[in-house]
């Protein structure tokens, strides 16, 4: 009897480290996959501030949480049966569903440049009191456009991990989207509330809390323009790599993205360890940035100049949902 109980702990103990290694498994696809839509996921962050910008301070957070609530639901309930059902059945659509993807990615960056070029000089919006119908409109205008970043996050995070079985797919996109939802808001939280934190530090007799206060302050307009810019540059590199590889994918035209790693390849054999290797991601990111430019700066003429689009495009007609100033 001893010896039976003993063989069965060993089963359960082969089970358990089976489980483990799934685990294991699982975690490090999704990091894979979660990589590889870092540049959506650095978009998504930029755009979200933008929706309680003005608004007063003791709503932000619970708008940041309700968006992230919205999130969370576009992913799970929204998009991850769509992506799943897609991939078993249809998973030749994939490549072409993420040239669509990565083309609005290209023409929202591309519009992104060409406003930087057209605005005038940007006003901050006053601090208002927004009133519910007005919140409510804003929470739903965010979540909105989260569900095309979130489609378009969660479809690259599947083409990453395409080759694994149903199951494994979905517990690695699970993974991935609360992992990001997490991240992406958790960090919005933090930037939303940095200059009220830096206000009250202000307020502290410490010397030294006064002067971190005031530098908190001071930096927040100076942190939302980074991450704006390096958000407009994750779109046009992510989209342009989207479009070369995928392109190369469906069998459509491999000479661009032969070409790009070719050039990838010559570098790291030019230069050698570690620096041969950030030149060599330098080059392809640069091209693919500049790829992502081309082909969004196309989409933009053709947006602008079709007739059933009237006076605004659609990136424009989304702006328009946004708090005014």
């Amino acid at each position: 009897m001893s010896a039976g109980l003993f063989g069965l702990l060993d089963d359960v103990a082969a089970i358990a480290k089976m489980a483990a290694a799934s685990i294991d498994d699982v975690g490090a696809a999704a990091g894979k996959a979660t990589t590889k839509a870092a540049g959506v996921v650095i978009d998504d962050t930029a755009v979200t501030p933008q929706y309680v910008h003005g608004v007063a301070a003791e709503r932000e957070l619970p708008i940041v949480k309700q968006i992230a609530i919205g999130s969370i639901r576009n992913k799970l309930l929204i998009i991850l049966p769509a992506a799943l059902l897609l991939s078993e059945f249809a998973a030749g659509l994939l490549p072409i569903i993420l040239m669509a993807g990565g083309t609005f990615l290209a023409y929202e960056g591309a519009h992104k440049v060409w406003h930087l070029f057209s605005r005038g000089e940007h006003h901050d919006a006053p601090v208002t009191e927004v009133s519910p119908e007005a919140e409510k409109t804003m929470i739903a205008g965010a979540i909105r456009t989260d569900l095309i970043l979130s489609a378009e996050i969660m479809v690259i995070a599947l083409a990453s991990v395409e080759d694994e079985s149903f199951l494994a797919r979905l517990a690695i996109l699970v993974v991935v989207a609360i992992v990001i939802t997490i991240a992406v808001y958790g960090v919005v939280a933090l930037i939303v509330k940095m200059d009220d934190t830096g206000l009250v530090l202000a307020q502290r007799d410490s010397a030294l809390a006064q002067k971190v206060g005031r530098g908190l302050v001071a930096a927040m307009p100076r942190l939302l323009a980074i991450i704006s810019v390096v958000g407009t540059v994750a779109m046009l590199w992510v989209g342009g790599h989207i479009l070369l590889a995928n392109l190369d994918e469906a069998g459509w035209w491999s000479a661009p993205y032969e070409w790009v790693h070719d050039i990838e390849h010559d570098i790291e054999h030019a230069v050698h360890g570690f620096l041969g290797s950030v030149l060599a991601w330098l080059a392809n990111t640069g091209i693919s940035a500049v790829v992502g430019l081309v082909v969004g700066s196309v989409v933009v003429v053709v947006v602008r100049v079709l007739p059933f689009t009237g006076d605004k495009d659609p990136i424009e007609r989304y702006d328009a949902d946004e708090p005014a100033a």
